[in-house]
């Protein structure tokens, strides 16, 4: 997580580091004598009290990838839809993609804003088993730039965990900003405590997307957090009139499943390239059902039933 304060000077060794305080570039700085008394370094509060208030989530599951482009909030959002369509299972999804919210397009709730409770922020409903909480929702126009340093966003992230009224939840789904940086360190340091499920990488067949994947799968596995699969989106286009497939992104390494292979990782299915999804999503309707027979949706619905079954399988967060 980012440890420099935003009015620290240049060449801020960071407050968490041993230098804190004591460096040259130290001098002057109105955190010297805090960083130097060693305070910055215990454990954030808020990690106890977002464990308090996620109590009552049963199942967290990260969506990310590493390079931006291949459908990860495209998945999010379906994934939601997908688990949602079982009324009797409250689904919710956190958009922590600070500096490029889509969700709320996807999700058809563009426009909507978020109310303020006794009990803290209103997420907002797409149906009544499933809500959703985005930046998006706090800025004035769709247009608008976010345009923050780390510490900015890790404290909107901080905000969102504790102070946003989730209620009682089977899945919370967090949509994630491509790559593993501010945005990642901070939604696994501050869900620690409360146990996350595990992490859905998304990629496409193509070996400059699976490059970025590896990447990601290292920093799953530096800090400690356990990786549901990988989905291959867009993996082929089918002609909607002859049925003939096509590989628009050829796997000229082998794609996910080789790769997968390679790093003992499950594969949890491939999502063929439909445009009726991108069309979906620009009018923020579920692809799921506008398409129930597409081939994308078979893919889809096989890959939420494995989500499924690896939540049922895994050890529910201590309440």
């Amino acid at each position: 997580m980012a440890d420099v304060p935003t009015d620290a000077p240049q060449h801020c060794p960071g407050t968490q580091s041993e230098q804190a305080g004591k460096s040259s570039a130290c001098q002057g700085c109105p955190n010297q004598s805090i960083c130097a008394s060693g305070l910055p370094k215990q454990p954030d509060p808020a990690i106890e009290e977002i464990k308090q208030k996620m109590s009552t989530v049963k199942h967290k599951i990260l969506v990310l990838s590493g390079k931006g482009g291949v459908g990860k909030s495209t998945f999010s959002a379906h994934l939601a839809h997908g688990l949602a369509s079982d009324e009797s299972k409250e689904v919710a999804v956190l958009d922590i993609d600070i500096c490029g919210p889509s969700i709320p397009r996807i999700m058809g709730l563009e426009g909507e804003q978020v109310h303020q409770s006794g009990s803290g922020w209103s997420p907002v409903y797409v149906e009544d088993n499933l809500s959703v909480m985005s930046i998006g929702f706090l800025l004035g126009s769709p247009d608008d730039a976010v345009i923050w340093r780390g510490p900015k966003k890790n404290g909107m992230i901080k905000q969102f965990l504790r102070d946003v009224d989730w209620g009682g939840l089977d899945y919370l789904i967090v949509d994630t900003p491509p790559g593993t940086s501010d945005e990642h360190l901070s939604i696994v340091q501050y869900l620690s405590a409360a146990q996350i499920d595990g992490a859905v990488i998304i990629t496409t067949p193509q070996e400059v997307s699976l490059q970025d994947v590896r990447k990601e799968i290292t920093f799953c596995r530096k800090v400690n957090l356990p990786i549901i699969g990988v989905v291959e989106n867009m993996s082929i286009f089918i002609c909607p009139k002859c049925k003939k497939s096509s590989e628009i992104f050829p796997p000229t390494t082998g794609g996910a499943e080789k790769m997968c292979q390679e790093l003992n990782i499950p594969l949890l299915g491939k999502v063929p390239l439909d445009p009726q999804i991108g069309k979906s999503c620009d009018e923020g309707k579920s692809f799921l059902t506008e398409c129930p027979d597409s081939p994308a949706t078979v893919a889809y619905r096989n890959i939420i039933q494995s989500v499924k079954e690896y939540c049922s399988s895994h050890k529910v967060s201590d309440k």
